[in-house]
C-alpha cells in the first residue's frame, strides 16, 4: 500500500480537511470513503483497512455523512436487513 494513494483518497473524499486530519479519525474517514469514494478509492483503502472496519462504521456512523443510496448499499453489502434508518444529526 502506498501512503501517497491513501493520502490522495483522503484529500478527495474529505476535501474540507487536510489529509492528515482526515486520516486521524478512522470512522469519519471511512464514512466519507463509503459515501463519496469511487471503486478505485475503496480498493485503495481496503489495502490499509479490513472489511471489519468498514462494517464497524455502520454501528456508529457519523451523522450527516451518508446519503440514502450509500447507506442502503453498505448495509445490504454487510447483510444488515432490514436496513436501519439513515443516521440523523441531533441538535439540542
Amino acid at each position: 500500500m502506498n501512503e501517497l494513494d491513501l493520502t490522495s483518497v483522503a484529500k478527495r473524499v474529505v476535501w474540507f480537511k487536510s489529509p492528515a486530519d482526515a486520516l486521524q479519525d478512522k470512522n469519519f474517514f471511512l464514512a466519507h470513503v463509503m459515501t463519496f469514494g469511487t471503486l478505485r478509492d475503496i480498493r485503495v483503502v481496503l489495502e490499509s483497512y479490513p472489511e471489519a472496519d468498514f462494517e464497524a462504521v455502520l454501528d456508529d456512523p457519523p451523522p450527516g455523512v451518508f446519503d440514502l443510496r450509500s447507506w442502503t448499499f453498505w448495509n445490504v453489502r454487510y447483510h444488515r436487513n432490514p436496513v436501519p434508518p439513515l443516521p440523523t444529526r441531533r441538535i439540542p
